[in-house]
């Protein structure tokens, strides 16, 4: 009798523990599409291909960290490149729409470095050597926002000439203006006296600090309530560059925390590489006019 009760009491706690479908709920995919054919899961769940010899079990994580990254990397291309878009089309409060997305996937890639960071430098040295010369070095979509961003180097393209697609790519970018080029000939447009230097730069070449830009950026800020939509775009083009800084700070001091001082697998410097990174600037005449407001 005690054992016929405890069977139905937990027959009764499974049962208030759980739900039961709803009849509309659709269960019969043979002819629909699915949550899994949507978003092609077997696809890209099969991706992940440990090549360490016996697998190592932390290199899953290494695969998933940098294939999560790429997948955001994606989406920060496309987005970047509709807000030039929407530069050229005069339409900065879609351009600031897709800023404003951009930033919130940058805190995600940043926070992401926390769980690479769980891997301690005895793990990582046991499957390290069978990466070859592969790297984050290489990765053509981080190479693309930094020229759509105005980092622009023409000797990174031979890094991809055994890659056509991703060649193509940069090479397209490196002729284009820049999202901050898009974004002086915007205002340029909107009757601001944007100085010529700014409209007829040489595209293909990194930015540089333009000091004509400087009384235009003061005056604005100076008077932000009749400036408003450029003063916002100032601001969160200084928000882009300064979570853009954090994500290579962490990628650099997650790289120091796992390998030390080692060189990397690509063949860079490592850490001293990725620490002369943080030198490099976006939209260097948003930080530079700080000194002359209110001066």
């Amino acid at each position: 009798m005690a054992e016929a009760t405890r069977r139905v009491e937990d027959t009764m706690t499974v049962e208030a523990n759980s739900r039961s479908l709803e009849k509309e709920i659709v269960t019969d995919f043979s002819s629909r599409m699915s949550y899994g054919s949507y978003l092609e899961l077997e696809t890209l769940l099969s991706a992940q291909n440990p090549v360490s010899r016996p697998e190592h079990h932390d290199e899953m994580l290494f695969i998933v960290q940098h294939q999560t990254t790429e997948l955001w990397l994606k989406l920060v291309l496309h987005e970047l490149l509709a807000a030039r878009a929407a530069f050229d089309a005069d339409d900065m409060s879609k351009a600031l729409k897709c800023i404003a997305r951009v930033k919130h996937i940058q805190k995600t890639l940043t926070e992401q470095w926390s769980v690479l960071a769980t891997l301690t430098p005895t793990e990582y040295s046991e499957f390290r050597g069978f990466l070859g010369n592969s790297s984050g070095f290489q990765s053509h979509q981080y190479r693309a926002v930094e020229f759509v961003l105005g980092n622009k180097n023409e000797g990174m393209l031979a890094v991809f000439a055994s890659d056509p697609d991703a060649h193509r790519l940069l090479a397209a970018l490196l002729s284009e203006p820049s999202l901050y080029d898009a974004f002086w000939r915007c205002l340029d447009r909107r009757g601001y006296e944007v100085p010529a230097s700014a409209l007829e730069r040489d595209v293909t070449k990194a930015y540089v600090s333009n000091p004509e830009l400087i009384g235009l950026i003061t005056s604005v800020y100076t008077d932000s309530e009749k400036n408003w939509a450029v003063y916002e775009a100032f601001e969160e083009f200084v928000d882009l560059e300064e979570n853009f800084q954090l994500w290579r700070f962490r990628h650099m001091r997650t790289v120091l925390r796992t390998i030390g001082m080692k060189r990397g697998t690509g063949g860079s410097s490592g850490v001293g590489f990725l620490q002369r990174a943080l030198e490099l600037t976006f939209f260097p005449e948003l930080l530079e006019a700080r000194t002359e407001i209110g001066a």
